[in-house]
């Protein structure tokens, strides 16, 4: 799979039937067989309601077990979302993620319906900054261009000159040619970058509440408990924490990692379904347990993925002028390799 790459379920099942077999089957990798027959009826209603409504169920790294293996079309990370939104020939996008995630993919698909099962997933990095606070920063630094990560409103996204997200962070801050830049809102982010460029970063105070619990004194405990251990990290961790660790990469990174070396034993300090879903895929690996769980991305769950199909709610708007600034600044994001 390439680096950044979106994970695409796109088997042509011959009926809504086989399609909730293939969810079973998958699924039995991560729970028991007597957990089925609750699963069962909200997963063949997605699947139904999925092909009446021409929908197409894009869902984050983050999301369950039972919604990322159950029911998603296409999972991945932010900039793999965000690339397949932009991608995608349905009539309706299901976004399981949070709202800045689902503010994307409308973005990218201006004349498509994007719904989000709950509008209440929020973000603490995306709420850490507003389009005002980009605009007194370019006051501040006049002709210093700004990029902004992918965790932040459409509204920050219309005052940027280009995004970003952790896998590409530092091809696009390379990009731009800048001897300095603004970097936004994601203070670790932005010294994990500067730390691996030329280039001059001036940074914001936000932070992942997911990611910041971690320390290097835990990475340390579970070490001395567990042989062997490897230890990879997300960017968003604090600088302890990324020296402490043996490889650092974004969701989509991660995930490779694990899966090209098959490591006896790892920790992957991250959101904790991560672990879950990357479990199911490499049965041989031991993921040891010290996550961190976001409480935006539980807000949603399969029972209101099919209540959003059901009713089309919740549905994603934007103002068309900011959605229309916002767009440029993700279009130049995608186009960098």
């Amino acid at each position: 799979m390439p680096q950044d790459g979106p994970s695409a379920r796109v088997a042509r099942h011959r009926s809504d039937a086989d399609a909730v077999d293939a969810a079973r089957r998958r699924l039995a990798t991560v729970f028991p067989a007597a957990a089925w027959p609750e699963l069962e009826p909200d997963i063949a209603a997605i699947v139904r309601l999925k092909r009446e409504r021409n929908a197409v169920v894009l869902a984050h790294n983050y999301q369950t077990p039972d919604i990322y293996h159950g029911v998603a079309d296409i999972v991945g990370d932010s900039l793999a979302l965000a690339r397949e939104a932009a991608r995608t020939d349905a009539a309706v996008i299901v976004l399981c993620g949070v709202h800045f995630m689902a503010e994307t993919a409308k973005i990218l698909n201006p004349d498509r319906t994007v719904l989000i099962p709950d509008p209440g997933a929020g973000c603490s990095l995306a709420a850490s900054i507003t389009a005002a606070d980009v605009r007194l920063l370019r006051q501040r630094h006049p002709g210093v261009p700004v990029v902004v990560y992918v965790n932040t409103s459409a509204e920050v996204k219309a005052e940027a000159d280009i995004c970003c997200t952790s896998g590409n962070a530092e091809r696009i801050v390379e990009s731009l040619g800048a001897e300095t830049v603004l970097f936004l809102p994601d203070e670790y982010l932005a010294r994990w970058v500067a730390g691996r460029t030329r280039t001059r970063i001036i940074s914001w105070h936000g932070h992942c509440e997911v990611h910041e619990q971690f320390t290097a004194v835990d990475i340390a405990r579970v070490r001395r408990a567990h042989a062997g251990l490897e230890v990879i990290a997300h960017p968003e961790c604090p600088p302890d924490v990324l020296a402490a660790a043996d490889f650092v990469g974004s969701t989509q990174q991660m995930t490779d990692w694990v899966r090209t070396r098959r490591p006896a034993r790892v920790l992957l300090l991250t959101e904790c379904s991560m672990s879950d879903n990357v479990a199911a895929e490499v049965p041989d690996v031991e993921l040891v347990r010290a996550c961190s769980l976001c409480p935006h991305m539980k807000r949603i769950d399969l029972a209101k993925v099919r209540r959003s199909l059901e009713t089309m709610g919740h549905a994603v708007t934007i103002d068309p002028e900011i959605a229309a600034r916002a767009r440029r600044s993700v279009a130049r994001m995608l186009e960098v390799r």
